[in-house]
This record gives structure tokens, C-alpha cells and sequence, in this order.
């Protein structure tokens, strides 16, 4: 048996505020049990309180609102408790990520200035098997997540074999803009998959040592060195993966070679 509430009282069951609950009428995600038609009145029934806690706790977790509506509309328990989950494991990845944001500011906060050990490269042609697309900047690494692996699949169905570490080539655009033109690649030899070609190129390069989230004060060592010496030439920056997520589970181990485009040095 259920009781009829005011919304009033409904928000004292609750402690969703009236403005929230006119706010989830509105959007129909929470819509009173009836209306009252000469006054306008919305009335509740008892049997929401429990639907209307969901509700409260599911935007306590930030989880979207359409979300939260295909939670509340969810044939069952099964399909119910897979759309939290999937929500739930999106939070973990981005507690990880500001865990990683918080600690690449204090090493920035607390470390001395990079000292720049750049090596001038004349880098050879690469053959490769590579994807290109436009990239946001904000959904690199989850497409770094998806292509990478999609490419050492493809090596080993086509009979390639891989000769050197993963890379990518990140556009100007990239860098200027919220999103770019990026090629993932791995360099190989043999096999029947289509091939791309990386042009030679003249390079300078730094290696970065650490996570990803503190790339850009390599870029900005490597980047000022150049600079200074007036070398830096526009074009697209290389990127080489000697160590990453596939080698070890220890974000500081990681190894990448950042790849400057400079002016040709002569011999």
C-alpha cells in the first residue's frame, strides 16, 4: 500500500530539495506519481522513495543524466546493475588520472629545471603499419588504447614482424588545436597488410622518462633547446614508445623518445 506525499514531504523522505525534484519533473527522470489538476500540486507515492534515492546517490557520483534515466528504466537487475558498473569503473579511471595529475604537479612544483640531453638524428624511412584518423586531444588515450593493440593483432595475422618500438606522428594542428591528425604506428618488415611509408627525416630527440602526464616538460625542454639554437623546424613531432603500459605496470619506467623536426645539419 502506498501513501500520498506533497512534494514537500516527499523531499523530507527523500532529502532531495524541492528544486531538484521540479528539476528531475522537468527532465523526466523522476516524475510525480500525479498531478493535481485544478491546482497544479505535484503528488508522490510512498513507492518512490526508494527510486528517488537511487536518483540522489547516481548524481552524487556525478554519473550523467541520461544515464541515470537508463539506470531507472532497466528491464532488470542484471541490465540495472551493468549500467552502474560501467559508470562506476569510468570514476576509478579518472580518480586514477587526477592521482596522476596531483603528483605530476608536485614533482613540477618541487624538481629543478630539465636539463635538456638532445641528440641530433638523421632517422632512416620507416615501414610501418599504421591508422590515421583525426584525434581530440582529450580522447588520445583511450584511442591509443584501442589502436595500439589493433595493430600488433594485425602484424601477427598478416605474417609481419615487428622491428622496433610503437610510435606515433602528432600533427602541428594537433598541438594548436582541440583536435588533429595523428598516425599510431609500428615499424615492420614482411606480411601481406597494406604498409605505410614514415619519411627520413632530420630529428632532435630527448627521451622522456615517466608517465605520460608529464610529457610536456620534455616537449618544453626539448622544445626551448631547439629554440635557442634556432634549429626547430615546423612539421610533425615523432613520438617512440621504447617502454610503455604492454612492458611493465610501473608508469615511472616508462621510456619515450620525443621526435623534434629541426633543419637539416650536414654532415
Amino acid at each position: 500500500m502506498s501513501g500520498s506525499l506533497t512534494i514537500g514531504e516527499f523531499a523530507r523522505l527523500t532529502h532531495l530539495t524541492v528544486k531538484a525534484l521540479r528539476h528531475y519533473h522537468d527532465v523526466g527522470l523522476l516524475e510525480p506519481a500525479r498531478i493535481d489538476g485544478s491546482s497544479g500540486y505535484r503528488r508522490y507515492d510512498s513507492t518512490q522513495v526508494a527510486a528517488a534515492q537511487l536518483v540522489k546517490r547516481l548524481r552524487e557520483l556525478d554519473m550523467p543524466l541520461p544515464d541515470v534515466k537508463a539506470v531507472l528504466a532497466a528491464p532488470n537487475a542484471v541490465s540495472r546493475d551493468s549500467a552502474i558498473a560501467t559508470h562506476l569503473e569510468r570514476m576509478e579511471r579518472q580518480l586514477d588520472r587526477t592521482r596522476e595529475l596531483v603528483t605530476s604537479l608536485r614533482a613540477l612544483l618541487g624538481a629543478p629545471a630539465a636539463t635538456a640531453t638532445v641528440e641530433l638524428r638523421r632517422a632512416a624511412a620507416i615501414q610501418a603499419l599504421g591508422v590515421r584518423a583525426v584525434v581530440e586531444r582529450d580522447a588520445l588515450a583511450a584511442w591509443c588504447g584501442d589502436v595500439y593493440p589493433a595493430l600488433y593483432e594485425t602484424a601477427a595475422r598478416t605474417g609481419a614482424t615487428v622491428t622496433g618500438p610503437a610510435g606515433g606522428v602528432y600533427s602541428q594542428e594537433f598541438f594548436e588545436s582541440d583536435a588533429g591528425d595523428v598516425l599510431a604506428f609500428i615499424p615492420v618488415t614482411g606480411g601481406t597488410a597494406d604498409i605505410v611509408e614514415i619519411p627520413a627525416a632530420d630529428l632532435a630527440v630527448m627521451v622522456h622518462a615517466g608517465p605520460f602526464t608529464d610529457l610536456d616538460i620534455t616537449y618544453g625542454a626539448l622544445g626551448g633547446d631547439l629554440a635557442e639554437r634556432g634549429i626547430s623546424a615546423a612539421g610533425p613531432i615523432r613520438e617512440h614508445y621504447l617502454v610503455g603500459p604492454d612492458h611493465t605496470d610501473d608508469p615511472t619506467s616508462y621510456r619515450t623518445e620525443v621526435c623534434w623536426p629541426i633543419h637539416p645539419q650536414g654532415d
